[in-house]
């Protein structure tokens, strides 16, 4: 199994970012996916979950601002994330527990 974010970067608040992962490996352990993050000091928190092509979970802290979704043809999973601000600065991961990829960067500037 394997995962790879993209997509971060320095952005503005207010501003918008989409992150993408592609995936690899066996195709059914890639039906529960979700994005975490994690900012510096703090612990890796879950950002959004998808089953399959339902999102199912996202958190308060994101809710109405991010969206999560997939493309099965692709083997890509995207986070969009709209109306950012300072604090959803962290380093951002996709997952499939227990496969993690490594993280993509997410900067926002005040």
């Amino acid at each position: 199994v394997q995962l790879q974010a993209s997509g971060g970067g320095l952005v503005q608040a207010g501003g918008s970012l989409r992150l993408s992962c592609s995936y690899s490996g066996k195709t059914f352990r890639f039906n529960n996916m979700a994005w975490y993050r994690q900012a510096p000091g703090k612990e890796r928190e879950l950002v959004a979950r998808i089953v399959r092509n339902e999102p199912t979970n996202y958190a308060d802290f994101v809710k109405g601002r991010f969206t999560i979704s997939r493309d099965n043809a692709k083997n890509t999973m995207y986070l969009q994330m709209n109306s950012l601000k300072p604090e959803d600065t962290a380093v951002y991961y996709c997952a499939t527990v227990p496969y993690w990829g490594k993280g993509t960067q997410v900067t926002v500037s005040s």
